[in-house]
């Protein structure tokens, strides 16, 4: 639905370069919750109940890495990979294998660039080996933490130098897209999405993930581009109570207009997010030798992992100065 109260392009685009900014790292924390508690319902008889049990690990734990992104240098490009950076045709000439990569572009340019599906890899390879041996902390903290990053190859604005906009009046779409939609509505989607299945190639998948989102992009910008050309100012921002705070937000209205306009894109990634942490889930434990989880449910997690957790959670509270991606020029 458009609105015919316009103001002038250039009032909007003044009143939007003078708004605070509103970035995202990712999926908001209430979705990356959502996705890894719904992925758990993907899971077969075997492994359903290990994990139905640790089910408020796996979602509460499932934030850590967005929280390590602010906090530990050199992990914020594990959660991205601006693959336009390579070209009109990126998926082409980017070698899917680690070492490949390196070789055509180097180490650093990928690390400046991002390395999601790559890392994908890495923590398949940490998950697998955590059921081979039995861990249980190993287990649940892997399989939380690879399905962050799974999340975020389902994001499309994972996957673009253009994080978070393209032009200054665009910025603040990565929270909208990530965060204030899912925050919004993602109680009211519909994830029955079928069971974990097999992956022949994780790698592969991680990197199809990539591309399905990538090829989103351009869609996302041209809805965003129209609904502010159709909403008054007044109309696209709005004032939220959060705790004892007023919060700067984009309304409710325009962000509805822009669900709608994207087709509900939003719940089909969030959809697709769940189904692959699910496959990725299940892959490992089959890759392991399908270890009987049942003889797992009653090991709790260690003293050892919780004072771990503690630690690791008292040393992100205590940073100064967030680290991680800067905001785009």
């Amino acid at each position: 639905m458009f609105f015919k109260n316009y103001i002038p392009a250039y009032l909007l685009l003044l009143a939007l370069c003078l708004a605070p900014p509103l970035d995202g790292f990712g999926f908001g924390f209430a979705a990356h919750r959502k996705i890894n508690r719904m992925a758990v319902f993907t899971l077969p008889p075997e492994m359903v109940g290990f994990f139905k049990k640790h089910i408020e690990y796996l979602s509460e734990r499932s934030i850590d890495p967005d929280r390590r992104a602010h906090a530990v240098p050199g992990e914020a490009p594990r959660h991205y990979i601006d693959i336009d950076h390579y070209g009109e045709n990126p998926f082409e000439v980017m070698p899917r294998q680690w070492y490949a990569a390196v070789e055509k572009y180097t180490e650093d340019t990928l690390q400046q660039h991002g390395v999601l599906p790559w890392h994908i890899n890495v923590m398949m390879g940490r998950l697998t080996r955590a059921f081979e041996e039995r861990d249980v902390d190993r287990i649940l903290y892997n399989a939380a933490h690879i399905g962050h990053y799974i999340s975020d190859a389902c994001t499309p604005l994972h996957t673009t130098k253009y994080y978070n906009g393209r032009t200054p009046e665009q910025r603040g779409i990565h929270a909208l897209w990530e965060s204030r939609l899912p925050e919004m509505m993602a109680d009211e989607f519909n994830y029955f999405v079928g069971r974990a299945e097999y992956l022949e190639s994780p790698r592969d998948r991680a990197w199809e993930l990539v591309e399905i989102s990538h090829n989103q992009v351009d869609f996302i910008y041209q809805v965003y581009d129209s609904l502010v050309q159709h909403f008054s100012a007044d109309r696209v921002f709005s004032h939220e109570m959060r705790g004892q705070a007023s919060v700067r937000v984009y309304s409710r209205e325009f962000s509805e207009a822009f669900h709608l306009g994207m087709e509900k894109m939003v719940e089909e990634h969030m959809r697709l997010a769940v189904k692959s942490v699910g496959d990725f889930w299940y892959t490992a434990w089959v890759n392991a030798g399908q270890p009987d989880l049942y003889k797992l449910e009653e090991r709790a997690i260690s003293r050892n992992h919780r004072r771990q957790i503690e630690r690791e959670q008292q040393a992100w509270e205590q940073v100064d100065k967030p680290v991680g991606r800067p905001n785009p020029e």
